[in-house]
């Protein structure tokens, strides 16, 4: 049995796999925020009611926001700041007495999509997750590339792609740094562009019903992601690219984006699949159980 825990910055959720991939228990609860220590009991309180639930001990494997540093052995780059600078890849095995294996986020997500979900069959997946924030992952053969400084699919902290007059400077970032990605394709960076106040869904139910002005902030979007995946495409050339997260229930952007980024692409033709993924929401999670296939 593998468990996996998705520790977000709203919520941690745990679920248990049996290794065809069946789901056998699930649990969730608030995401302690500012509070490392409390996140941390709250991880192993729900490994433990699962496992006493089921009366069997499992795998355990934590999808995070940021990553561990290779250099120092401390999570980095979470917008989860509070778990920024901590051992976490120290003291949760400590605290669950055995071996736990972490990646970030994005890449349990690919991995899940990769393993049983819409990129299955497909050698090199780029998974995206389109939320509160951006994030995204590759999975080659199977296996999640993490690089040498674990940062491997970071797409959402590169400048965005051939700026407009209007889209200069940029928007600020947390990371430090202005005109990142996520600050443009981010839920809130779409709220922020249109005015403010309306969340991305209502957004894409205004230009649905045909709001010019919410369907121009779309199409503003719709460019955007198109020349930021233009970018992973010439670099990386997946076999197909994954969406997940809040923005990816947006149903044109599977056929607008696709249709824009032929003209940022270095190619005569472009086939790769935009897709949205077959887990939802669960994705995450259920990458974070399959780190110990």
């Amino acid at each position: 049995m593998k468990i996996g825990v998705d520790l977000g910055g709203t919520k941690i959720e745990a679920i248990a796999l049996l290794d065809d991939g069946r789901e056998v228990a699930r649990r969730r609860v608030p995401a302690p925020r500012g509070n490392y220590d409390a996140t941390l009991a709250a991880v192993v309180s729900l490994v433990s009611g699962i496992e006493t639930t089921l009366g069997s001990r499992a795998s355990v494997g934590v999808g995070m926001p940021g990553a561990i540093s290779p250099a120092t052995g401390l999570v980095k780059n979470a917008n989860s700041t509070w778990l920024n600078g901590r051992p976490l890849a120290h003291d949760l095995p400590r605290l669950l007495d055995r071996p736990v294996r972490f990646e970030n986020d994005a890449n349990c997500f690919a991995l899940s999509e990769s393993t049983d979900g819409a990129g299955a069959g497909r050698d090199v997946v780029f998974g995206v997750i389109v939320g509160t924030g951006v994030g995204g992952g590759i999975v080659v053969g199977g296996r999640v590339v993490v690089g040498a400084n674990a940062i491997a699919g970071e797409w959402g902290h590169n400048p965005l792609p051939a700026p407009t007059d209007e889209e200069r400077p940029g928007p600020a970032c947390y990371c430090g740094r202005r005109a990142c990605v996520e600050t443009f394709l981010s839920g809130p960076a779409l709220t922020a562009d249109y005015d403010g106040v309306t969340p991305a869904h209502d957004i894409a139910r205004l230009a649905a019903g045909g709001d010019v002005r919410a369907d121009a902030a779309l199409q503003r979007y719709e460019d955007r992601m198109a020349r930021a995946l233009a970018t992973v495409i010439n670099v990386l050339d997946p076999d197909v690219i994954v969406l997940g997260g809040g923005l990816s229930n947006i149903e044109r952007l599977y056929t607008s984006v696709p249709s824009r980024w032929g003209r940022y692409v270095f190619s005569d033709r472009v086939s790769t699949p935009l897709v949205r993924a077959a887990h939802g929401d669960s994705s995450g999670v259920r990458g974070a159980a399959w780190l110990w296939d």
